[in-house]
């Protein structure tokens, strides 16, 4: 079946059958090589095998398509010659490479090994694209992932290799989501699917498990059933349909206690949520586990960039604020899941549901991940870092102070000029977004000023604003 043309998402046309590659595999493997060892010829004998002369035939004459933008999936049991096959795709399209075989510094941050000669907030991206969108886990060595974020991880990084190198030959991986649950399996193979045809990669993915199949969408499904027997499905080429994961969502209201499971998954050292007007939570399915959390709060009397944004109809109004206004305090959306689009759905969804004119969203994230735009929000604009933490950083390099380094807590908790400038910053945070700054930050740890510090000083927020009446696009001047 001939493919036809498409579109990428940035605009480009692909023809998956443009000047391909057409290979053709034929390739077996001998039962016993070599001179056989005792052991083997004990077991040989012992129960009436084979050891010369015969081989197992894989694939016989098999023909596949590789090129711009296409999945290639080699399916079978275990044992059926899957990573044989890879081996002679590979050995034949030189030039590629195995995101199987891809290796991390063990002390290393991950952000540092991907895509390091270009900029940070590329290569947060393009961590961002492979599912990895939680800043915690940007700073962490790949020995400290799990077994989904190291594949994530490693994949970030093969994809970066390849566009740099500018060759044609496919990524490559054996053993395709294996050993990772098949609820990461599937959000993996989404988000493989949208970089394939938006970067026109050619992948190239073995595994024993089908149920990948409708959220990777793969160009040719080669299925390998044995004894040689090996069927090809060319599949027509279509656009990203929605992950599988997204027709068994249910999202239903929720409660603030609702977000004690996804705080210690937000890259905030703190779960402040304000005064909390409204919360939303994501399900897989009716009563299933919770796969995110959105929190709509009421908003800060006064923010520079809304009152630009409405021309001033909030300003000095609180009643107005309180009457007319949320503010998105917090979107988490289970590390499983990330990368699969459900983020934004999850707040396109609920935006309406909050029951006033506008929300608003201050979003460090924003500088990285487009969610709140995708999500049908106008970004504003972006905050310079504010000039509290500002004087606070110079007072802390007058006393040799350094906030990233691993004696600063120690140093807030035992010298009180530190722990003043920090509670300080810290101390204005709370008056801005909620209330008692003073009072509660006389109990707070040295771990927690400190944390809330670090956070607090290096962030440039992007400003997003909803409004319901126009539809998403705001407007200057607010009836």
């Amino acid at each position: 079946m001939r493919a036809t043309r498409k579109k990428t998402a940035q605009g480009a046309t692909q023809d998956p059958d443009h000047n391909p590659e057409r290979i053709s595999l034929s390739c077996r493997r001998p039962s016993v090589t070599g001179r056989p060892s005792q052991r083997t010829a004990a077991i040989a004998t012992t129960f009436g095998l084979p050891m010369f002369g015969k081989t197992i035939t894989i694939l016989d004459r098999c023909d596949i398509h590789v090129g711009a933008g296409r999945i290639i999936l080699v399916v079978g049991q275990s044992g059926s010659g899957k990573t044989t096959a890879l081996g002679k795709i590979e050995a034949q399209l030189p030039g590629g490479r195995n995101v199987s075989r891809m290796r991390f510094t063990a002390d290393r941050a991950i952000v540092d090994l991907v895509a390091p000669w270009d900029t940070l907030g590329e290569a947060a991206a393009a961590l961002t694209s492979c599912g990895l969108g939680e800043p915690r886990l940007w700073v962490r060595p790949g020995c400290a992932l799990s077994d989904g974020e190291a594949f994530r991880a490693k994949l970030a990084r093969a994809v970066a290799d390849h566009a740099r190198s500018k060759v044609s030959a496919p990524l490559i991986c054996d053993e395709f989501c294996s050993i990772l649950h098949r609820r990461v399996a599937r959000a993996i193979s989404f988000s493989l699917r949208k970089l394939a045809t938006r970067k026109g990669l050619c992948l190239v993915l073995a595994c024993s498990n089908e149920d990948v199949i409708p959220d990777l969408q793969p160009d040719t499904i080669v299925r390998l059933e044995g004894g040689g027997a090996v069927s090809v499905q060319e599949r027509k080429p279509t656009t990203c349909k929605p992950t599988t994961l997204r027709r068994r969502l249910s999202i239903e209201p929720g409660r603030k206690a609702d977000y004690l499971q996804f705080a210690a998954m937000h890259y905030r050292a703190t779960d402040e949520l304000g005064f909390v007007d409204k919360v939303f939570v994501m399900r897989d399915g009716k009563g299933g586990d919770l796969l995110g959390i959105v929190v709509y709060s009421h908003g800060p009397l006064e923010l520079a960039m809304r009152n630009h944004a409405t021309n001033g109809w909030f300003s000095r109004n609180p009643s107005r604020v309180n009457r007319s206004l949320r503010i998105l305090r917090r979107l988490v959306i289970h590390p499983d899941v990330r990368g699969c689009g459900l983020g934004h759905y999850l707040v396109r969804k609920t935006l309406p549901m909050v029951g006033t004119a506008y929300v608003e969203c201050l979003a460090t994230m924003g500088a990285f991940n487009p969610v709140f735009e995708r999500a049908g929000m106008q970004r504003i604009g972006q905050y310079d870092v504010a000039k509290g933490p500002k004087l606070a950083l110079a007072e802390l390099e007058e006393l040799g102070i350094d906030p990233n380094a691993r004696e600063f807590v120690s140093q807030v908790g035992r010298r009180p000029c530190v722990r003043e400038i920090v509670a300080r910053v810290v101390s204005q945070w709370y008056a801005a977004t909620t209330a008692g700054g003073e009072r509660r930050v006389a109990y707070q740890s040295p771990e927690f000023l400190a944390q809330m510090f670090r956070s607090l000083v290096g962030s440039r927020p992007v400003y997003y604003l909803w409004q319901k009446k126009s539809k998403g696009k705001v407007s200057k001047r607010c009836a």
